[in-house]
Formats: C-alpha cells, structure tokens, sequence
C-alpha cells in the first residue's frame, strides 16, 4: 500500500490531527497495537524505516529470501501470520520513512528526500531495542561486528559473514545465531561465554521463575546440544577478550583468558554480543520521563500498566518500554491499543478492562522468566566500565580513560561530557556510547548511575538535508503527494 496522500501533504503549521493513532516502529508491538486499533475504528498510520514490517525479530518475514525454513527457526516464521493480518488491516502504512521530530500533536518525517508533518490524537512508540554497546580492545577493527548485525545480513540478502568465524558474549541471542549460521554451512570455530561465573549464582535466586518460564529454558538446552552435534566449540568462564589485527590492521585472531590462561583464536570474524537495551532515543527527544534498570543495566521509560508515559497522550510498547521479547511485545501493543481506545472514547473503560484480563495474564507469564534472565545474562564490567584504553565513543575516538579523567575533573554528567571532550557529539547522537559513558562517570565520581544521567537527546534524531528541512515550508500543492490506492493482494507484504 502506498502512503495515504493525507499522511504526505499535512504540511501546516498547526499540524492538523489526520490520524487518531500514530504508530511509530511496526515491529510486533506496532504491528500489534496498529491491527486492534483499526479494529476499532481508529484511523492509524504507521511509520517505519524499513521497507518492509516486522522489526528486526520478524525481518524480512513477509519475503524471505533464505528457503531453507530450518536455517531462522519456527519462532522467526510466527512473526507471517501477523505480517499477513498488519498488511491486511486499514491502516496508513508509510514505509522507508524516518522520524526525526515528535511534538505533543505531530511528527516531522522524511521520505524520499521530502520532509512531512503528520498530525495525530495519540503516539505510540514501539521503536524496539538496539544492541547493548560492547566497547573492549579492538573493537571497532573491520572483521569485528555485532551479532545483530550479522542477523541483519542473514535475513535481509541470505549473507554471512567471513569464516572462519567466533562469536562472543553473552546471553540468547549468542546461541541462537551460532545455530543459525551452522545451518547455513558456516564454520564456526568457537562460541566464548563472557557471563561471569557469579552470575549463575546470582540468577538460582530467580529460580522459581525460570522453572515457570521452562520453554524459554528448554529452547536454550535445544541450542547447546545443536552447537555441541556440530562440532562448535563453546568455552565458558572467558575475559579480557581482545581483537587483534594483522600488519593491514584487520582482524585476524583473537584472545582471551580463560581458567588463568591466556589464549588465542584465528579468525577473520568475530561478532560479539552482551544483550539488548531498550531504543529510548525518541522517547527521550519527546521528553518522557526516564529511570534507571539496575537488573537490565539500561535506561527505560516510566510507564503506567497501560504503557503510558509521562506525556498525556504518548504510549510505549515493546522491547522500547523494557526487555521482554517479540511475543511479549505483541501483547504490550494490543494493551496500548485498548488503552488509546478507551481515552479517545471508541470503547468503555469496563469494555477496555474485560479484554485486557487475558492479555495481561499472558505477559505476566511470559516475564516470568525475565528476572532470572536479567540476573544471568547482566554483561561483565569489563564491558560495562571498559579499560583505559579502550575506545568508548568510536565516533569522536574518545576512551574510556578520557571520560574517567575529565569526571574526576570536575565533569558531573553525560551532557558535560561534551563540552570537555566531543564524547555523543558524533553521527550515532551517543547510541554506541551512551550507556558507557554514564556508568564511567558514575563510577569515577562514586554516584549510583541514576545520579548521573544520560544525553539530552535533541532533534533532528536522525539525519536530515536542508533541502529535507526546507520542504516543510514548501507549499503542499508544489510538493505533490502519493495517491492512496490499495495494493493487490498478491503485493501486499510491500
């Protein structure tokens, strides 16, 4: 479907309200939320970047390229029935779009090199997660790349990386990529576990949970046993994990200690991995309130049982809200929408109640297993407060012993941090340092991580060209708009 020509052209200042609902991210969150609200007769535009839905968990999912449907999995491919009920519903989809304003009644987007504002009752962010930081020696060499980066290109174009090949970290998604690529025929040399052995300690007291959440558990023993029928080494209990370059200054090994012993690998890539933390960029640019996660180690917005915010008509769902995985997100999404309905009076607040009650007693039980997750899989301080040496803002190439030095200074926080050495000032607005920076602050000056605080994110969050800024003033009538017309049913997945 193409974007509807109202979603295009509401170019005025006053940014007319077009939609009821303004759904920003249509991973299963939004694609979720996005479905109940036009089920209710809301009208909904989503806004995506990606050229086709389905978040990073269920990319590509509509039109896999890989036709082998062992290589992703069975919980890859749950994500088609809902991709084929979100391109099926009446909803505005606006694809390959990026936000980069969020005002209380509208958003500034930017499509084929023309900005848009588009007005709306209630947002929704369901913006997703990224990939925790993983800052340590030799990181930022070529051949050295995350492992949802290596998804990405597995799901997107059917490509892997180069062997031979090491993945390092810690937590789920380390076992189930290794899987995936060895269903593919790639060698894999070795799978390191960086989780400190005290952390196995630490997650017996979530127990109770894990037994709850056993299917998430059963899933994990299925991964290793695939890994050990493979041939794959997987070594536990590794730190001071380092890439190493050859006389070209690529990749060519690495090492690590292990049991006391330092040690090393041949490869050509590693992909590394310490978890995944909510994407809060938006949500900070919009000015929602904030806390944070000591168990997930993260920053993540505030938020009511409904998913909402401290701004009166913004919603959060999914993995943007808080860690809780594709089918928890799902769910959060419907609950976002019966709460979005129920305020713009589609439904009673008895009828919003009665609907939710199951729904809640899903998500409950799927959380069930978070704590013990969190409590497992909380990345080693080596990757949290990084050495000296080691580069934390790759973009302005400032370490981890600057950001020390100038907090011992006198530097109180992530938004000074700026002034006395660039650090977030650079093309990534602080994604890739952000979390780093705060937690070597904190433990310089002797403060909880919360005394410190995070970037003051400011718009555009994303990258725009003047030209792109200066459409917004450009008459709607100069600009055109694309018609509305539905698609054949045989395209709908674009």
């Amino acid at each position: 479907m193409n974007p509807s020509a109202s979603a295009l052209s509401a170019v005025d200042d006053t940014a007319v309200a077009d939609y009821d609902l303004a759904v920003v991210g249509s991973g299963p969150a939004g694609m979720a939320a996005a479905i109940d609200a036009a089920e209710r007769g809301l009208s909904v535009a989503v806004i995506d970047d990606q050229p086709l839905p389905g978040g990073q968990i269920y990319r590509q999912v509509g039109d896999p390229v890989l036709q082998d449907r062992n290589v992703l999995g069975p919980d890859y491919y749950y994500g088609e029935s809902l991709v084929q009920r979100f391109c099926a519903a009446t909803v505005d989809r606006i694809d390959r779009a990026s936000v980069w304003e969020a005002g209380p009644r509208h958003l500034c987007l930017s499509r084929d090199g023309r900005s848009r504002r588009l007005g709306f009752k209630a947002l929704l962010l369901a913006t997703g997660a990224q990939e925790r930081p993983v800052p340590f020696p030799g990181w930022t060499l070529p051949g050295v790349m995350t492992c949802g980066a290596a998804q990405i290109m597995l799901k997107t174009s059917g490509l892997a990386p180069s062997a031979p090949l090491v993945l390092a970290g810690s937590g789920p998604l380390l076992l189930l990529l290794a899987c995936q690529l060895l269903r593919t025929g790639i060698q894999v040399e070795a799978v390191l576990e960086t989780t400190p052995t005290a952390h196995y300690r630490d997650a017996l007291r979530e127990l109770g949970g894990a037994l709850r959440g056993w299917r998430a558990l059963a899933k994990g023993m299925g991964l290793l046993a695939e890994l050990k029928r493979g041939g794959v080494k997987h070594l536990g209990g590794v730190s001071e994990l380092r890439a190493l370059a050859d006389s070209e200054g690529k990749l060519d090994r690495i090492s690590y200690r292990r049991r006391g012993r330092e040690q090393r690998i041949a490869c050509r890539t590693l992909l590394v991995h310490q978890g995944v933390v909510p994407n809060v960029q938006l949500s900070r640019a919009v000015g929602a309130e904030h806390h944070w996660d000591a168990l997930q180690e993260c920053w993540r917005p505030t938020l009511d049982s409904w998913g909402a915010s401290s701004i009166d008509n913004l919603f959060i769902a999914g993995d943007g809200s808080g860690i809780g995985g594709a089918l928890v997100a799902e769910k959060q999404g419907r609950l976002a929408a019966l709460a979005i309905a129920a305020r713009l009076q589609r439904i009673s607040d008895q009828e919003r109640d009665a609907e939710a009650a199951p729904i809640q007693r899903e998500i409950h039980r799927e959380l069930a297993i978070r704590p013990f997750l969190d409590r497992l899989y909380r990345p080693a301080q080596e990757f949290l407060r990084p050495a000296d040496d080691t580069l934390v803002c790759r973009c302005e190439e400032v370490t981890a012993g600057e950001i020390r030095r100038i907090a011992r200074g006198g530097c109180a926080g992530p938004n000074q941090a700026k002034a006395f050495s660039r650090a977030g000032m650079g093309p990534c607005q602080g994604r890739l340092c952000g979390l780093t920076v705060s937690q070597l602050i904190a433990e310089a000056r002797e403060v909880p991580v919360a005394d410190v605080g995070y970037y003051r994110v400011r718009s555009p969050i994303k990258p725009i060209t003047l030209g792109e800024l200066a459409a917004m003033a450009t008459p709607a009538k100069e600009l055109g708009a694309h018609d509305a017309k539905p698609a054949p049913a045989a395209d709908a997945k674009h």
